[in-house]
């Protein structure tokens, strides 16, 4: 055998695995976190799925589950090659299985900054202005696996003299099912006060650049006029884009650098796909959860 034989063999050697990678994408999933309209997430996306389709050349779907878990599982379970998670659902994923997913980008504002506050608000005409106002009365959290709109709300009011105990602070706290359906039961008065996310930057009655009021505002729910703001949290760092370590380098580094430029190739759906205004993605890594890891465990170890 030749040498540029023998060369071009151990090249063609080399290269089948990364081949057989390559082929063993037959399609991409990508799941958008639950507590809002599904068909509005579906339409927010379609963008994405759009251009992850072109890029990867494989159809591609968006996956809608009701809840954050339905997302988690997912990625648990490898029927979802990717998702934008909250901090709280990716420390959720992580102690779960540490070798399921990888953090790749995360969402930066329009300040740079890349974290976010979960927002107290109730109505303007309930009177209540304040924490303390709340005595007696109900609260509205999203969902057991959001940060913003449970995690982190449960750790730092018990910290501030709230007790999350229905009856000793509260008269009664209760799960809305998720952000827009925290916000749509305030503004009807089924609880007096709630909580979720905004990144706290801009005019409350724009709902701020980005977060769920944004969102809420956008989709004609809500006047944030009606609203008052009556608490906000230490700032929390903004959940990762994650992806399915299992799948193949190739794909992994395609779609991070389409999700890093899409700030510059298409703003429009990077509004969409990041909930409001924003800067767009940049890198990540898992360290930037630690803390919200420990917040989970804690948690976690009080439910036990």
């Amino acid at each position: 055998m030749t040498k540029t034989l023998s060369l071009l063999v151990l090249s063609t050697a080399l290269a089948l695995p990364q081949l057989a990678a390559a082929q063993e994408i037959k399609e991409f999933r990508i799941g958008v976190l639950g507590g809002e309209n599904a068909q509005e997430r579906m339409t927010n996306n379609e963008c994405l799925r759009k251009h992850t389709e072109e890029l990867l050349g494989v159809p591609v779907r968006i996956f809608t589950p009701a809840d954050y878990d339905g997302v988690i599982q997912g990625l648990l379970g490898g029927t979802l090659d990717a998702a934008i998670l909250g901090a709280s659902g990716y420390a959720k994923a992580y102690l779960t299985d540490p070798e399921a997913v990888e953090p790749v980008l995360v969402k930066t504002n329009l300040d740079g900054a890349s974290d976010y506050f979960s927002v107290g608000f109730a109505r303007k005409d309930s009177g209540v202005r304040s924490m303390d106002d709340l005595k007696g009365k109900v609260l509205g959290f999203g969902d057991p696996n959001s940060t913003s709109g449970y995690l982190i709300p449960a750790v730092e009011m018990p910290a501030a003299g709230y007790s999350m105990e229905p009856g000793q602070f509260f008269k009664d706290v209760k799960f809305t099912g998720g952000h827009e359906q925290t916000i749509v039961a305030v503004n009807n008065g089924d609880v007096d006060a709630g909580v979720t996310w905004a990144d706290g930057l801009g005019n409350w009655e724009d709902g701020y650049n980005s977060g769920a009021l944004r969102k809420a505002v956008d989709a004609g729910i809500v006047d944030m006029n009606d609203m008052v703001e009556i608490w906000r949290s230490k700032p929390i760092p903004e959940g990762p884009l994650v992806v399915r370590k299992a799948l193949p380098a190739e794909t992994k580094a395609k779609f991070t650098e389409m999700m890093a430029n899409m700030i510059n190739t298409d703003k429009e759906c990077t509004y969409g796909v990041a909930g409001g205004e924003t800067a767009g993605f940049s890198p990540v890594k898992h360290d930037n959860y630690l803390s919200i890891i420990e917040a989970r465990k804690l948690e976690e170890a009080k439910g036990s």
